[in-house]
């Protein structure tokens, strides 16, 4: 549990440790929060924690390992449970146990690798994450087969990474109804995300984005710039109730 007057405290799901901060006693919204490679959450940096608090939500922070948030196999998971199926059938359940939210009331948001793994698993479960925010979100994760990540070992190829890709499951009918991609336009994620940007638009799916603000080259210090516009855009549209289409 946290320490007195912290508002973080750790919880243990399926032999997997998830770090929750809970701002308040009585969230108005629970929010998924996807880590990058780093494998960390944002426990201890001030304007992140400040801006997630001023929207009263209670975020968990589940571990994913290396594995790209996908419904693949890998290491640190015991087979059949994957990094997707543990956020669907054990930490959803969790939201709802402890705080009695169930979805439209769940949200989902990450950095970097757990940017495109928000965006991935909203285009796959849309009714489940209607409200999805991806900051840096590296869409093209495939461009990183070969490069002795965990990814060699999930894929035989780059082309079987990119088949599992967030643009290749984005579907014209069925898509998540609030979305924000927010990406520095320096960031060698870029490419990826003005791409899949350019599909959203070219289909008529409706989207927000923010393309203009500049990091410092660091991918906590960019997200530390962006967090208040983030946390508003997730708390107006967790708060509003929406229903599931």
């Amino acid at each position: 549990m946290g320490s007195l007057g912290s508002p973080w405290k750790t919880i243990t799901v399926a032999g997997r440790s998830i770090e929750v901060f809970q701002p308040v006693p009585h969230p108005a919204a629970a929010l998924l929060w996807l880590h990058d490679l780093d494998e960390a959450s944002f426990r201890g940096r001030d304007r992140m924690e400040a801006a997630l608090a001023a929207e009263e939500l209670v975020v968990v922070c589940p571990s994913g390992s290396r594995g790209w948030w996908l419904d693949r196999a890998t290491a640190g998971f015991d087979p059949p449970l994957t990094p997707l199926r543990y956020l669907l059938d054990a930490v959803l359940p969790l939201v709802h146990r402890e705080w009695g939210l169930t979805p439209p009331r769940i949200g989902v948001t990450g950095l970097g690798m757990g940017g495109q793994g928000a965006v991935n698993l909203a285009f796959r479960q849309p009714r489940q994450f209607p409200v999805v925010a991806g900051v840096l979100p590296d869409i093209d994760f495939h461009q990183w087969f070969g490069q002795g990540l965990p990814l060699d070992r999930m894929f035989s190829s780059r082309e079987a990474a990119r088949q599992e890709t967030a643009t290749l499951h984005l579907h014209p009918l069925n898509w998540p109804r609030h979305l924000l991609l927010a990406c520095d336009p320096t960031d060698v994620r870029f490419e990826g995300t003005e791409r899949l940007a350019s599909k959203l638009s070219s289909s008529g799916i409706p989207f927000e984005a923010d393309f203009e603000t500049r990091g410092d080259g660091t991918a906590w210090g960019y997200c530390e710039r962006v967090i208040s516009q983030v946390a508003r855009f997730l708390g107006e549209h967790l708060r509003g109730g929406l229903p599931v289409a």
